[in-house]
């Protein structure tokens, strides 16, 4: 059945108080030997010639209009010439970047990109050493290049930009031109200023770079996770589609067969015996072995055409648990009440749904000592289903991430009874599937023992046919 069918890419692991997989020996090289979920693959892109030819000409803007500015404008002393030619060498570099790139669509190497930044960094803390070190309020700015990198370059890239940046603001702190003020007077800051932007600098530099690395991370975990999502959904319509393919084959090839099928008696019972004969006899066979081929897949309920494209809610559960049903060590009981004498709602049959719900009943058998409930509700409003077992539960430290790509402590399968490999997708990918057709997911541990998976919809939402009222 659609909502039946898994495989290790899309199940889930639940992290229990009582399961301690992550920390057993050789968990950790079971996950590595999935290349097809490696975190690793869940890189920021890499940054494109046009974006650091943009930047840059912004600074060549800035530093050149900061320059003009003190010097002409406010009329403080400035050595000129050597800042003047600081920043056309910022923009000589930028012009040879911009031809020797054969578009600027083109996407550089990690070390290109390093390599870039860095210039950019020394650059800057030449102009910053001509006009007053560390102390000039403009050095923050050094802070930019180290960003860009942590939102788009290896750790260890970023690393080696963070450490440049803070090598030379603290260079600056110590070896500088004093800073411009009036009638060429020095500025004169005391000591603990000179430290407080050192250190204001140095601090700014890791926050800044720490922050980028780790949004830039998440959004590329996130990205490969709902990559991950829409690849499931994807699979489970195909499958829903060849559903519906078979049945209405079925019904096309219904009358045709008839047909021959009596055509082929009729030739049987004229034939005198011999070739004639069995050849009749073999048509008569073949025609029934089709009609009980077409019979088998009229009956199958995963058919979604317009007569099988709906299930009631009774239908929904069972095919939720019949994956289960047999598992010699946990007893799978499902329940159905409405608030009124009211049959349940027929509902439209979506493989998003039939999949997520027949994933965190197989979570719930994969922990349960002994017993696994599913509990479906239904009122005027509301359509609710319940998974709820008798394990360990979930474990506190992590409940409040249930639901986020990722979180896991069962990265190896020993304690599984489906086998299934943890990855940390499951609950993401179910909560996002059921989230699609408009419910509301919750997670909670039990009162006395186990976990509870809560699935809400209003009815409308899942409702074949819409009431009246």
């Amino acid at each position: 059945m659609v909502g039946g069918m898994s495989n290790p890419s899309s199940q889930m692991s639940r992290p229990h108080a009582g399961r301690r997989n992550s920390d057993r020996p050789g968990a950790a090289d079971a996950q590595a030997g999935l290349p097809l979920w490696k975190l690793s693959g869940a890189r920021r892109a890499r940054l494109r010639i046009r974006t650091l030819v943009y930047v840059r000409w912004l600074a060549v803007a800035g530093q050149l209009a900061t320059v003009l500015i003190v010097a002409f404008g406010l009329g403080l002393p400035l050595p000129l010439v050597p800042c003047l030619t600081l920043i056309a060498l910022l923009a000589f570099v930028n012009v040879l970047v911009s031809i020797a790139a054969s578009g600027h669509q083109r996407q550089v190497t990690d070390g290109e990109a390093t390599s870039q930044l860095a210039f950019d960094i020394l650059q800057l803390s030449a102009m910053l050493y001509l006009t007053g070190g560390a102390n000039n309020p403009f050095s923050l700015l050094i802070i930019a290049p180290v960003v860009l990198a942590a939102a788009t370059l290896p750790l260890r890239h970023v690393i080696a930009m963070a450490l440049l940046a803070i090598v030379c603001i603290i260079a600056l702190s110590v070896y500088f031109l004093p800073l411009p003020a009036p009638e060429a007077q020095a500025l004169p800051l005391p000591l603990v200023n000179r430290i407080g932007n050192v250190v204001s600098r140095i601090l700014g530099i890791a926050f800044c770079a720490g922050y980028a690395w780790q949004a830039a991370s998440e959004a590329a975990r996130m990205e490969l996770a709902l990559d991950t999502t829409n690849a499931v959904l994807a699979r489970e319509q195909r499958l829903s589609a060849l559903g519906a393919l078979a049945a209405a084959a079925a019904h096309e090839l219904g009358t045709p067969l008839a047909t021959i099928s009596i055509v082929a008696k009729e030739m049987a019972r004229e034939a005198d015996d011999g070739p004639a004969r069995e050849d009749a006899d073999l048509l008569v066979s073949q025609a029934e072995r089709c009609r009980e081929i077409l019979r088998r897949l009229t009956a199958d309920p995963d058919a979604t055409d317009d007569v099988h494209g709906q299930m009631s809610l009774n239908q929904l559960v069972a095919e939720a648990v019949a994956p289960h049903a047999r598992e010699p060590a946990v007893r799978v009981e499902a329940v159905v009440s409405g608030a009124g004498p009211e049959d349940p709602p027929e509902l439209r049959r979506l493989p998003e749904v039939l999949h997520a719900l027949t994933s965190f009943v197989e979570n719930a058998v994969d922990f349960a000592r002994s017993e696994v409930l599913i509990t479906a509700r239904y009122d005027e409003r509301y359509i609710t289903v319940e998974v709820r077992d008798d394990g360990p539960g979930f474990a506190p430290e992590i409940l409040a991430k249930l639901g986020e790509p990722y979180v896991t402590s069962r990265p190896g399968a020993e304690n599984s009874r489906s086998g299934h490999i943890g990855m940390g997708l499951g609950f993401f990918i179910a909560k996002t599937l059921m989230e699609r057709t408009g419910a509301q997911v919750t997670f909670k541990n039990g009162r006395a023992a186990g976990a509870v998976v809560t699935i809400r919809w209003r009815r409308e939402a899942l409702e074949a046919f819409q009431s009246a009222s």
